[in-house]
């Protein structure tokens, strides 16, 4: 897979999560966040299933015999940290509004090197400081946040921040070392699926008219969301280290405020577009300067 292809596919599955906030708020209208997120990743996992059996099976059969315990175990550990970082968000919209959770979600862009330099003493290149700069800038501007007020479950979604962060670096450790996106896509939903179905028995109620009356927001959360876009993360991050895919998939709030303003009609005031600027110049720094030399990110 090309580099090219890789940014696109870190751009599209972006597009997707971009429109996904409103769903994961309106679809939690009659239902709880462990059922909501525990129905909507067992159908992003039912969406997979066809994939795998008419693209990968046969590959995936002999990337997992190269070293099968090393591959469920980073597979595992993925679905937990994306449960981890989904979870903390979704129960952080019951008690914070969606700018504010829009905003404090960018948190994992500076999460990420941070972590990469200090945990796995590796080397980041210096362009991927001021875009994270402007990335943050931008999703300060981009979300009102100015105008917010800070509340608990801004916390959460800090928290769920660091946990995404995580299952960015870890995602691109292991499709470094398994070229089986579908695959890995496979298992971390069933993980996120199931850990979150267990703390809906445990904290919650199952009605199934209830469910059903969020069909809309499950389907769209969990097929091109929960499913689609998870596993177009782990194709784009086969070629991009996870500094600067988190600096890409920072352009999730720049897709959820152009697509508000094209289907719900929403004004765009000057500080918004000012956020949509920040966030793609940061963007094209973090792609574009590593190429007037012969960098590469390690």
């Amino acid at each position: 897979m090309s580099k090219i292809t890789s940014i696109f596919s870190a751009l599209l599955c972006t597009l997707i999560w971009g429109t996904t906030f409103i769903a994961q708020e309106t679809g939690m209208e009659f239902i709880g966040p462990y059922v909501f997120n525990g129905v909507r990743f067992f159908v992003g996992f039912l969406a997979l299933i066809p994939f795998y059996f008419l693209i990968e099976r046969k590959k995936s059969i002999n990337e997992i015999s190269k070293n099968k315990s090393r591959f469920f175990f980073y597979s595992i550990l993925i679905g937990i940290f994306l449960f981890l970082g989904s979870v903390f968000q979704q129960v952080a919209l019951l008690y914070t509004d969606v700018a504010n959770a829009a905003f404090f979600t960018i948190f994992y862009v500076p999460m990420v090197p941070i972590i990469v330099f200090f945990m796995f003493k590796k080397d980041i290149h210096w362009s991927v400081w001021p875009s994270v700069i402007l990335c943050v800038l931008g999703g300060y501007l981009l979300t009102n946040f100015q105008d917010a007020t800070v509340r608990i479950g801004d916390t959460l979604v800090i928290i769920g921040a660091l946990f995404w962060s995580l299952h960015i670096i870890f995602v691109g450790k292991i499709i470094k070392e398994f070229d089986a996106p579908i695959t890995i896509g496979l298992v971390q939903t069933i993980v996120v699926s199931f850990c979150s179905l267990i703390l809906a028995i445990i904290y919650e109620e199952f009605i199934l008219t209830n469910i059903l009356s969020q069909k809309i927001q499950i389907l769209y959360a969990g097929i091109l969301s929960g499913g689609i876009a998870f596993v177009l993360q782990i194709y784009a991050q086969k070629n991009i280290s996870p500094a600067p895919s988190a600096i890409i998939f920072s352009l999730e709030g720049v897709f959820a405020t152009v697509a508000a303003w094209i289907i719900l009609s929403q004004i765009l005031n000057m500080n918004n577009i000012l956020g949509c600027f920040f966030i793609l110049i940061g963007v094209l720094i973090s792609q574009l300067v590593p190429l007037t030399k012969k960098v590469s990110y390690k």
